[in-house]
């Protein structure tokens, strides 16, 4: 079952493109924080992306553009703005097809499906994992925050990881150097506590503050 997020701030519209497509089995998300699009979008991790361009605080293009920085999900734009110059900045932002409003709720079915299948067949989901605004895309060690983009070593990208995916539960040292190991690298307790402060610095960076929290003679943490 598909995943479909909505990005549109006419609620009437947005309704009526959710049901129609969860009537063909699609599982649809409407998006109603239009300053934390992206934040809704890793959440949620759709296998598509709907979107219009005249948006709250930020609009589509600039949302497009945002996603595109992390995922490439197809991603249609609906808009009423379809003049030539809206289309063409809409495809050279990343997105992969225009529907102009008012449109036929077949024909946006009938597209949605297409470009499902088309992407699908060769490819596979977005796989990233979000809290607090705070994305790590697990294809490529990158993380995003803000609108800034850091490249992670391999040992900072799985040290998120395994604190992301156990978020709310304090991870044992023991645990994070287990994870390591996996990694084909040899990681004593020195080393963690040089990577951990590595990280902490970089994530201070781009202004991610107390992220990772010390549990006293237990481990780490992600709040």
């Amino acid at each position: 079952m598909h995943k479909i997020l909505i990005i549109e701030d006419d609620t009437t519209i947005a309704s009526i493109i959710k049901e129609h497509l969860a009537s063909w089995g699609m599982t649809t998300r409407c998006v109603t924080d239009f300053q934390n699009v992206l934040s809704d979008f890793a959440e949620f991790s759709p296998q598509l992306v709907l979107i219009d361009i005249s948006l709250p605080f930020y609009n589509g293009f600039h949302w497009c553009n945002e996603i595109r920085k992390i995922s490439q999900v197809p991603i249609i734009f609906i808009s009423s703005a379809s003049d030539n110059m809206n289309i063409v900045m809409a495809i050279n932002m990343g997105a992969d097809d225009f529907i102009a409003k008012p449109f036929d709720l077949t024909v946006l079915v009938a597209k949605v499906q297409a470009l499902l299948r088309r992407t699908y067949d060769f490819t596979y989901a977005t796989d990233i994992l979000e809290h607090k605004g705070v994305i790590l895309n697990l294809s490529d060690c990158s993380l995003m925050y803000q609108g800034n983009k850091l490249d992670l070593t391999k040992n900072e990208h799985r040290i998120l990881q395994v604190l992301l995916e156990q978020r709310g539960k304090v991870v044992s040292r023991d645990t994070l150097m287990y994870r390591l190991w996996e990694t084909d690298d040899f990681i004593d307790e020195n080393t963690l506590t040089v990577n951990i402060t590595r990280l902490r610095k970089k994530l201070a960076g781009v202004g991610i503050e107390d992220f990772i929290i010390t549990k006293k003679g237990l481990g780490y943490m992600v709040e």
